[in-house]
């Protein structure tokens, strides 16, 4: 391991956990391609947009218990 490497690894660990965890998101983001980083722009548009809708009450909310239980219907049926 380089110096540099070195160095920056040992700044990079002396951040806060959530520092660190959006150091690593940006450095992973650095990889993608331009069209991989317009679908992640896209998709959080989308997000922030179901979010307000949310907040609005626009959007109707089904508990995770509802979900379960009609993909187990689903299988039972399918099965």
């Amino acid at each position: 391991m380089s110096a540099q490497r070195a160095k920056v690894l040992e700044d990079a660990l002396s951040l806060s956990p959530a520092e660190r965890a959006e150091l690593v998101d940006e450095l992973l983001a650095s990889l993608d391609s331009p069209a991989q980083r317009r679908i992640d722009h896209l998709w959080a548009q989308e997000a922030e947009g179901r979010l307000d809708a949310f907040d609005r009450g626009e959007i109707k909310t089904v508990s995770a218990k509802q979900v379960f239980e009609e993909l187990d219907r689903r299988k039972t049926d399918a099965g």
